[in-house]
């Protein structure tokens, strides 16, 4: 548990870089045997692709890292609960544990709006925590109560 928080905190420390950027703050790092391989934060509006969520991107980094898309003896700490296409990509690369700060009411796809363990079939899956965090919680709604002023 201790480790899970202070690697979550890295993970928040993304969030800032995205804010820093105009990008909704959502910070993700990759972690194999105590180490961290990954970094990301969000990069939609930067590179103006949808696609370009932390957690892909830090998919990505750690693959290329490893020299390979199997990341089974990882972890994956997010700020934010991973939407579909996120966990897909978790279930893709076979990340171990997948950890996240806050959940996303509208577009979770761990146990929000879906709960993962109840899709039948898939040939993987994560281990989840929810572990809350109040700064990731309270990065996005500041973000999003300034941008709606």
């Amino acid at each position: 548990m201790e480790n899970d928080n202070k690697y979550l905190e890295l993970a928040y420390k993304q969030a800032l870089l995205a804010l820093k950027e105009d990008e909704v703050p959502i910070g993700a790092i990759i972690v194999k045997d105590n180490k961290v391989i990954a970094r990301a934060h969000n990069k939609k509006e930067t590179k103006k692709q949808a696609t370009r969520h932390a957690e892909i991107e830090a998919i990505e980094k750690a693959s290329k890292k490893l020299n390979n898309w199997h990341l089974d003896d990882c972890s994956l700490y997010v700020t934010l609960e991973p939407c579909m296409m996120c966990v897909g990509a978790i279930i893709q690369s076979r990340i171990k544990r997948v950890i996240y700060g806050a959940k996303d009411s509208k577009g979770g796809a761990i146990e929000s709006n879906i709960l993962l363990s109840s899709i039948k079939g898939l040939n993987h899956y994560p281990e989840t925590k929810y572990l809350e965090n109040e700064n990731c919680s309270k990065i996005l709604s500041n973000y999003f109560k300034n941008k709606r002023k």
